[in-house]
Formats: C-alpha cells, sequence, structure tokens
C-alpha cells in the first residue's frame, strides 16, 4: 500500500505565497515522476508541475516563473507557490507513479486547500 500525504495549503491574499509538501509511504520501491494537479469548482483537474526521478520539471504555462517544484529526498516533494492569483484557486492533489515490485502504479493524495483572496 502507498499513501501519499498532502500538507502545507491555507488562505493566502494575492501576491503572497505558500508551500506544498507532499510525502510518499509505503511499499515503494522507486518513483518515476511524482507532482501536483489541482481542480478548481467546475473545472478539470490540471497538471501544475511535475519533477521527475532525473530531476526534469514541467509546469503548466499559467505558473510558469512563480511556482517551482522540488525535491528534498526519494519520497517528498515540494511545491514553491509565489505571487498567487485568485486564479490559482483550487483544490491541490499531489500524484506519484511508483514501482511497487512488479508494477508502475498511479497514486493520488488526498487534496489539499488552497484559496487565494483579499
Amino acid at each position: 500500500q502507498v499513501q501519499l500525504v498532502e500538507s502545507g495549503g491555507g488562505l493566502v491574499q494575492p501576491g503572497g505565497s505558500l508551500r506544498l509538501s507532499c510525502a510518499a509511504s509505503g511499499s515503494i520501491f522507486g518513483i518515476d515522476a511524482m507532482g501536483w494537479y489541482r481542480q478548481a469548482p467546475g473545472k478539470q483537474r490540471e497538471l501544475v508541475a511535475t519533477i521527475t526521478s532525473g530531476g526534469s520539471t514541467n509546469y503548466a504555462d499559467s505558473v510558469k516563473g512563480r511556482f517551482t517544484i522540488s525535491r528534498d529526498n526519494a519520497k517528498t516533494r515540494y511545491l514553491q507557490m509565489n505571487s498567487l492569483k485568485p486564479e490559482d484557486t483550487a483544490v491541490y492533489y499531489c500524484n506519484a507513479r511508483v514501482w511497487v515490485g512488479r508494477s508502475w502504479n498511479n497514486y493520488w493524495g488526498q487534496g489539499t486547500q488552497v484559496t487565494v483572496s483579499s
């Protein structure tokens, strides 16, 4: 069993910053890519940023230059969000593609709410 636990969401004013964390635990033999997606009310879930095991990153155009994804160790990822805008308001989900010993599986965290409002 693999779990992804997110933390760091909250309420922030426009122009402010937040840092999200995602920690993976369980029967993990390797992580291929890990990242963040978000879903705003009435909208589809969308990619925010991902980082591969080799360190390659990918960002949505809407967050380039404002958000930075990084890793602390093999199982923890961070999303530093600066210059936040009201349109960044959404539930942010951590996602990981994990080798569990016999297959690659895709896992999601429970989500953390980010609200940008004055």
